[in-house]
C-alpha cells in the first residue's frame, strides 16, 4: 500500500482488526520511509456497480460519495459513527444483491432515504431535500407534512 504522505510503496501493517460489524478489516499502517501512520479498510466487493444517472450518463459506483452524502445528512445528529458505517455497508450490500450491475441513481436514493427514515427523521429530511431538489420553503413544508401523523380529531 502506497504511503499517502511520501508515496513510498513499502508500508507495514502494524495492527489489523474487524470493523463495521465484521464486514471490513481495519488496518493501521506505518511507513518506514517517513514515519507516517495511516489507516486502510479492506471490504468484500461482490461486483463492480455502475450508477445510471437520470440523464442516462453512467459512472462507476463510489462508496465514498455515498458515505459523504449520508454523513452530511447526519451532521450534528446523535448517531454513533459506527452506526453510520453499518448503515452505509447495509446499503451497499443491498445494492450488490439487486442482481444487476447497472443501478439507477433513483434506486440508490430511495434505498438511502428508506434507511435514513428508520434511523433519524432529521437526517432523512436533510437527505430528501437534496435528493428531491427542494427549491422553496413550501417544498419542505409539503414533505414534512406528509411525515406527520394525521390528527383524527378525537379527544
Amino acid at each position: 500500500m502506497r504511503c499517502p504522505f511520501c508515496g513510498n510503496v513499502d508500508t507495514q501493517v502494524k495492527d489489523s482488526r474487524p470493523a463495521e460489524d465484521h464486514v471490513a478489516i481495519r488496518r493501521r499502517r506505518f511507513c518506514p520511509a517517513c514515519g507516517g501512520r495511516f489507516t486502510t479498510y479492506e471490504r468484500v466487493q461482490l461486483r463492480d456497480l455502475v450508477v445510471v444517472k437520470t440523464n442516462g450518463r453512467r459512472e462507476p459506483f463510489d462508496r465514498d460519495k455515498l458515505e459523504r452524502s449520508v454523513r452530511i445528512a447526519m451532521q450534528k445528529r446523535p448517531i454513533e459513527p459506527e452506526r453510520i458505517d453499518q448503515m452505509i455497508s447495509g446499503v451497499v450490500r443491498r445494492l450488490e444483491s439487486l442482481g444487476d450491475t447497472d443501478i439507477p441513481s433513483k434506486t440508490i436514493g430511495e434505498i438511502v432515504m428508506e434507511t435514513l427514515a428508520r434511523i433519524d427523521t432529521v437526517a432523512y429530511v436533510r437527505f430528501a431535500s437534496v435528493y428531491k431538489n427542494f427549491q422553496a420553503p413550501d417544498d419542505f413544508d409539503r414533505f414534512v407534512s406528509e411525515l406527520r401523523p394525521q390528527v383524527t380529531g378525537e379527544e
